[in-house]
């Protein structure tokens, strides 16, 4: 007899609801935002949560700091929110959903009849996971202006934010640069790669630098 997996609950919160996020009232990064839907631990909003964003396309050596930073990431329990959605956002989050550390998925669409994928269930049922959208349900299917809404919701919900890379000139860049001006932290690996980013003001460190700073900042 095959087991029936049971559906998880999913909670609509209005921007008058006590459980808002207190940073979405501020419309810095994202200019309008009357609900959120949500799905898994809400306390995880309460945390400071380091931001995690890419670009879909990736230069190597920045996949293979970025592969040592989520590790790391997951090792020291610095709790992540990001879409990942790009490839090197995917690898990142498997990586972090077998820590023990808090995590936030922001997918770009809405989330009332999303399929769970199988990794998502054991860190949902130990509190340590939540699903947080901005979209209804008619929104099934990414396109790049949610996206790039999505992103700007990371963004808005993060104390601080990792740009792994950010491709020149894209959505992900200038929102980089957004966010800077408006007093975000925003940081990115220091590498050849990412000098359009640290010229526009986001600072660059070494893996092990960068953790230090987040985790006694």
């Amino acid at each position: 007899m095959v087991a029936q997996v049971m559906p998880y609950n999913v909670t609509m919160i209005e921007s008058t609801s006590p459980d808002f996020p207190v940073a979405l009232h501020h419309r810095a990064l994202v200019t309008s935002c009357l609900r959120i839907w949500a799905m898994g631990n809400l306390e995880i909003l309460k945390t400071r949560l380091l931001g995690f964003l890419c670009s879909t396309k990736c230069p190597g050596n920045v996949i293979v700091q970025t592969y040592d930073l989520a590790r790391t990431l997951r090792d020291t329990g610095v709790p992540v929110i990001g879409g990942f959605h790009a490839p090197m956002e995917r690898e990142c989050l498997d990586l972090l959903l077998r820590g023990q550390q808090p995590v936030v998925i922001c997918p770009a669409r809405g989330i009332e009849h999303m399929r769970i994928p199988g990794n998502w269930r054991i860190p949902l049922d130990a509190g340590r996971l939540l699903v947080c959208s901005p979209f209804a349900t008619h929104h099934r299917r990414p396109t790049t202006d949610i996206a790039e809404q999505r992103n700007r919701l990371v963004a808005a919900l993060a104390d601080a934010v990792m740009v792994a890379y950010a491709s020149p000139g894209s959505k992900i860049a200038r929102l980089s640069a957004e966010m800077v001006a408006s007093g975000k932290r925003v940081y990115t690996l220091n590498l050849p790669e990412n000098g359009e980013l640290i010229q526009h003001g986001v600072k660059g460190y070494a893996v092990p630098d960068l953790v230090d700073c987040l985790v006694h900042h």
